[in-house]
């Protein structure tokens, strides 16, 4: 077997995603990204729209189910940037693809403004703690009317504010992805707001303090099998250091086992380390495929619990946010996501309250049907029927 390429260290890794509205054009604005950067010759493989919507189910719709991780380079860093599903069929992703970014450009069309996802994913962003933001506002050629934009542009920013980001300093960038798209070298004016975009994304979006120090942490996204080699896990390393030959425990869903750590990878390369921050594949020594299930953590032994009973803060989504419509009692038993976890649970209300209404923010008493591994401090979603019903805080773990 060919040895591996290795993975070499040289700029800054930063996971950045674009968020938004359906059909507002992220996947095209991620293609055009790609486009420009193959043009100054800092990558070589550009990225289609196609490639982005590659999954069978998502092509018939036009739309991205799944998310697709695309690796690019600046000048100064080196990006991991994903691309979220828009369709609110499909914001359940969002909840394990937006826990992923240290910086996230919302994508708005110029002709929409702003849509029940944008708002959506604004929330979500707050929630799962994206640091910042930059705006792009897209397809403003087919808004000749500057004022136009310019009311797009407000109505952005307010919403912003609404969501406890700085709405008055966040740069926003006008162009179009379409016609970046077509440009055919680096001097098309077309190409002008995606250099804007990166340059930046480059020195707006915070290099993010990587919890190196605090103790290996990764929850997992996906499982799979290598033939005559074993099972791996991928995921990002949400905290601390990992080296082949550590052990580690699997814990959540299922009785905590201990393995050992085989090698591990990022982007096809192997590495002598993953590091809080890298989306990496770990392999695992003696571990079979279906005992390992997504949703589940990968952590240093003895850091952390499984835990099903807890007390939260959780705000719930009025009806304007995309919430429910009704109130819900004691007894409601929706889903809840925790890093990469879905799992049922029960709510019970606080002593004295008949039910919570759209809207309400309140103290609650949550039993999932498994243990998952929790901490306190932690934020999760609620979801219920495809949409995200409620955001919590983890306030004190209970058993």
């Amino acid at each position: 077997m060919a040895e591996k390429e290795k993975f070499i260290r040289t700029k800054p890794h930063i996971n950045i995603g674009t968020i938004g509205h359906v059909h507002h054009g992220k996947s095209t604005l991620t293609a055009a990204i790609t486009h420009y950067l193959k043009l100054k010759g800092l990558i070589t493989k550009e990225v289609t729209v196609d490639d982005l919507n590659a999954a069978p189910e998502e092509k018939a719709r036009g739309l991205t189910i799944t998310i697709s991780h695309v690796e690019y380079e600046t000048e100064k860093r080196h990006y991991a940037h994903i691309d979220c599903p828009g369709h609110a069929d499909y914001v359940k992703n969002m909840v394990t693809g937006a826990a992923q970014i240290d910086g996230a450009i919302l994508v708005v069309a110029a002709d929409d403004g702003v849509m029940p996802q944008t708002r959506e994913h604004l929330l979500l962003a707050r929630q799962v703690g994206v640091p910042a933001l930059v705006v792009f506002i897209n397809k403003c050629d087919v808004v000749p009317e500057k004022e136009l934009i310019d009311l797009v542009e407000s109505e952005v920013r307010e919403l912003l504010k609404k969501y406890e980001f700085p709405g008055d300093s966040i740069p926003f960038i006008r162009g179009s992805a379409a016609k970046a798209l077509e440009a055919k070298s680096l001097e098309d004016p077309a190409l002008k707001p995606i250099q804007e975009l990166l340059e930046t994304v480059d020195n707006y979006i915070p290099e993010p303090v990587r919890e190196i120090d605090k103790p290996f942490l990764m929850a997992i996204e996906d499982v799979f099998t290598i033939a005559g080699r074993g099972t791996v896990a991928t995921g990002r390393i949400e905290r601390g250091v990992i080296h082949p030959n550590e052990e580690v425990e699997i814990v959540g869903l299922k009785p905590t086992i201990k393995t050992t750590v085989v090698s591990i990878e990022m982007f096809r390369k192997t590495m002598d380390e993953g590091r809080a921050g890298d989306n990496v594949g770990i392999l695992l020594r003696g571990v079979k495929r279906e005992e390992v299930l997504r949703g589940q953590v990968l952590a240093k032994p003895g850091t952390v619990s499984p835990h099903s009973e807890f007390e939260a803060q959780v705000y719930v989504l009025s009806k304007e946010e995309g919430g429910r419509h009704t109130p819900f009692f004691s007894g409601y038993k929706p889903q809840f996501f925790f890093r990469t976890a879905d799992v049922t649970g029960e709510i019970t209300l606080p002593e004295g309250m008949e039910m919570v209404m759209p809207g309400d923010t309140v103290n609650l008493k949550i039993k999932l049907i498994a243990p998952i591994a929790m901490e306190e401090k932690q934020r999760f979603a609620i979801r219920e029927g495809g949409k995200t019903v409620g955001a919590g805080v983890v306030t004190k773990i209970i058993k």
